[in-house]
């Protein structure tokens, strides 16, 4: 079981996470804090999970994991600095806080994907997918969904990237606890970085990523462009050159082609 007093004695952020709700089994973690039935919880609050039944990852894929194995979890941003022009900085900012947590924890080698997933040895170790409540155009709530196989060693299902865990390529258990309040300790600074040098999150994604250079595919929904991975933009987006012209790339599904 997840031991919520060595979590609380790890954890030394101000905001986030000092809301914490935890929970045996959930359908997901991003819907009970999207639900406009539940009262909107204070900024910053995270909601574990140790069992999601309907977990998922983006395109609607399912997101599997063994209960008591792994993190999945979610935070409720309110700050509307974060919404709009800085949306997709926080999406690279919160893989940045997952990987280099993860790094320190285990002295594995992580690389990020864009647009946020996380990989060990070109495998998939984590997931996140950004969701919102919004009024006309404007955002009312934004919630962060964050899986991460930790110490799960088997996998079942067809999958878009190849899974991995930490334990798997680190070879021993890793503290669930441990990990979850350095995630957060990281991600609180990260979204301080976020508002004062907004520029070098894009500087420490591009040092993370490995993809530069290489061909690739992106999947829109229907829609399939193949290109070369040229650079993200100050904002995050991804610049792909077709043989035709330069794309900037909102959204999608990424593999090296």
């Amino acid at each position: 079981m997840f031991n919520l007093n060595l979590f609380d004695i790890k954890l030394e952020t101000n905001t986030i996470g000092r809301n914490f709700i935890y929970l045996d089994e959930i359908d997901s973690t991003n819907s009970f804090l999207l639900d406009k039935n539940n009262k909107i919880y204070e900024d910053g609050t995270v909601v574990f999970a140790e069992k999601q039944t309907r977990g998922r990852g983006r395109m609607n894929r399912i997101w599997y994991s063994e209960p008591g194995k792994n993190l999945n979890f979610s935070i409720l941003i309110t700050n509307k600095y974060f919404f709009g022009k800085n949306l997709n900085l926080l999406n690279l900012g919160v893989s940045l806080a997952a990987a280099n947590s993860i790094e320190r924890l285990s002295l594995l080698h992580t690389n990020v994907k864009w647009p946020n997933d996380i990989l060990i040895n070109n495998k998939k170790t984590a997931g996140i997918l950004l969701e919102a409540n919004s009024h006309g155009s404007k955002i009312e709530r934004l919630v962060i969904g964050i899986g991460i196989n930790v110490n799960q060693t088997s996998f079942k299902g067809d999958f878009n990237y190849p899974p991995t865990s930490i334990k798997l390529e680190c070879k021993e258990n890793i503290e669930r606890e441990k990990l979850l309040a350095e995630i957060l300790n990281n991600f609180e600074e990260m979204l301080l970085k976020i508002i004062s040098k907004p520029e070098s999150v894009s500087v420490d994604w591009r040092n993370k990523c490995d993809m530069f250079g290489k061909r690739i595919t992106v999947k829109q929904e229907n829609k399939l462009l193949t290109g070369i991975f040229e650079d993200i933009d100050d904002s995050g987006y991804l610049i792909l050159r077709t043989q035709k012209r330069k794309e900037k790339i909102h959204f999608g599904d990424v593999r090296i082609a």
